[in-house]
């Protein structure tokens, strides 16, 4: 089986809510930052790598009302807020171990997943990388399921997607790929026994 694997919320942890509210304490605040900000589309072209950094902070500080300066350090703040799931990994080396071929297949911008690399040494159970902001597409859009798809020469029946946002897995679906939505690595554990994969 060829297995897509994403990073946020499934190897590492992306809990924006959480982040969000260590940085603005009051309610309203938050949720214009959420909406104007990490939730906005503008972030998904910080992860496709098409916006500049300075230009994203300075659209988010006029739509939610908060200084340059605020959002620039939310942003500043993210990569360490991706901590390692240990037990992930650990399911990540025994996929592979039982011969399955696993890529990773990731939304990110480019400081944070360079953030990544350089404090983790988890890489070597990918056959393969495929970040949004290196091949300018993101999930949930087809293209990138295609490329990755294209580019190893994957059969979608014969291959399966772990993610933990729904939208996502239903793009991947409508190619034909299987797929898994991660919960927790315990959760994720129990349904690739389920399908077979350990």
């Amino acid at each position: 089986m060829n297995i897509l694997v994403d990073l946020g919320g499934v190897v590492v942890t992306w809990q924006p809510d959480t982040l969000i509210a260590q940085h603005f304490a009051e309610p309203l605040i938050q949720s214009r930052v959420k909406a104007g900000f990490v939730g906005h589309a503008d972030w998904l072209e910080l992860d496709r790598g098409t916006l500049p950094r300075q230009t994203a902070i300075e659209r988010a500080a006029c739509r939610t009302g908060v200084s340059e300066i605020e959002v620039a350090q939310l942003l500043s703040a993210v990569p360490s807020a991706l901590v390692l799931i240990q037990e992930t990994v650990v399911l990540l080396h025994r996929l592979k171990a039982q011969g399955h071929t696993l890529f990773c297949l990731s939304n990110m911008h480019h400081e944070f997943i360079e953030y990544l690399e350089q404090r983790y040494d988890f890489w070597d159970v990918f056959s393969d990388v495929v970040v949004s902001c290196r091949v300018q597409l993101c999930k949930p859009e087809p293209e990138i399921f295609e490329y990755i798809l294209g580019k190893h020469a994957l059969n979608p029946s014969e291959t399966l997607f772990i993610d933990d946002t729904a939208l996502n897995l239903t793009a991947a679906a409508t190619l034909g790929i299987q797929t898994l939505q991660f919960e927790s690595p315990l959760q994720c554990e129990a349904r690739l026994k389920e399908l077979g994969c350990l």
